[in-house]
């Protein structure tokens, strides 16, 4: 796609930060996990998806700032929220598709469904429903990464309710010590489910990282560029055995906790909608692309480009997963156990 702007020039990167190709890279990334969301969003509440959604809808600059830095050779661990994720990661949107809808076609033979998607090609450790799962995980393929010697680094995302959790003072402490090569990424989205974060954690979330002398940063999650930098800076100086980083993203789901929630919930509710709209009206796609088009980055007409086909990618990859095979349960079995030897 042309820019019509000099690639290498000084103007011709955004405020300092990446070149046109990789702001709409960035765009395209965004874009790709929104119109999926949106289309679980749709497709959950017509009652045709097999299981539970939890949408990554506002948060989709992280995910996208962070893995424009990542190599498929390089981890990362996810959570129950995963879809923005792996998608970023380069991740394929029909499989993910295929495996929600739990298709045999799915990335894990749709025996994972939304929460577990993973792809081990790419360096996708997998999405977990287990809150703070994901911080061993990523910290023991950051020991293997070492061991290795050749750059490769590990990611973990995780939210602020996982930041409640033990295994956080144990990864931290034992990336620390021996300097491994992982960036923790907390998604501080203000909710852990159904709690506002103020009600159950104390403190700032990225002291407790610098208690163990790891260098930290607060940034805005909803600017896509800062935290392309802020990630950045991290994954480099894990590739050059600067050892690790922590990156706190404020964001907002503008989405419930799940896609249920007004069921489980019974007319209730825990956030003020004034303040869901004053979060949408702070969008990370809407405010990057607000950017590129006062930067002379893109204009109009490749920016709607881009969403074209970015709507027929989700097209396709919802007509791949609504054609495929249902999951094989004898498969269960097999994934659990290992077969008994002769």
């Amino acid at each position: 796609m042309t820019t019509g702007l000099d690639e290498t020039a000084p103007g011709g990167r955004l405020g300092g930060g990446p070149t046109p190709s990789e702001a709409l890279r960035l765009y395209e990334s965004m874009v790709l996990i929104r119109r999926v969301e949106e289309r679980l969003r749709d497709d959950s509440a017509a009652g045709k998806l097999p299981g539970a959604v939890h949408l990554y809808i506002g948060e989709e600059a992280i995910a996208a700032g962070v893995c424009a830095h990542l190599e498929d050779r390089d981890y990362a661990t996810s959570t129950h929220r995963g879809h923005g994720h792996f998608l970023a990661k380069g991740g394929d949107v029909r499989k993910m598709m295929a495996e929600i809808w739990a298709r045999r076609e799915g990335i894990c033979q749709g025996m994972g469904g939304s929460m577990h998607v993973a792809d081990l090609a790419r360096g996708i450790l997998g999405a977990n429903g287990i809150v703070g799962a994901g911080l061993a995980i990523a910290t023991g393929a950051a020991f293997g990464a070492k061991l290795d010697g050749d750059g490769k680094v590990a990611v973990c995302f995780f939210g602020d309710g996982a930041s409640n959790q033990g295994a956080l003072m144990e990864t931290l402490n034992v990336s620390a010590l021996w300097g491994l090569p992982v960036v923790f990424v907390c998604e501080h989205n203000g909710f852990s489910e159904f709690t506002p974060a103020a009600d159950v954690t104390a403190g700032r979330i990225a002291d407790r990282a610098r208690a163990f002398s790891i260098p930290a940063t607060e940034i805005d999650g909803n600017d896509v560029t800062e935290v392309w930098r802020a990630a950045g800076e991290a994954i480099s100086r894990a590739r050059a055995g600067g050892g690790p980083s922590f990156v706190e993203a404020r964001t907002y789901r503008i989405q419930g906790h799940f896609e249920a929630e007004p069921v489980v919930l019974s007319g209730g509710r825990y956030r003020d909608p004034d303040e869901i709209e004053s979060w949408r009206r702070n969008d990370p796609i809407a405010r990057f692309r607000a950017r590129l088009l006062s930067s002379s980055v893109a204009d109009e007409t490749a920016l709607d480009g881009v969403e074209a086909a970015v709507a027929e990618r989700v097209r396709e990859a919802v007509a791949y997963a609504e054609a495929g095979q249902p999951a094989d349960p004898e498969l269960a079995e097999k994934l659990m156990f290992a077969p008994e030897e002769a």
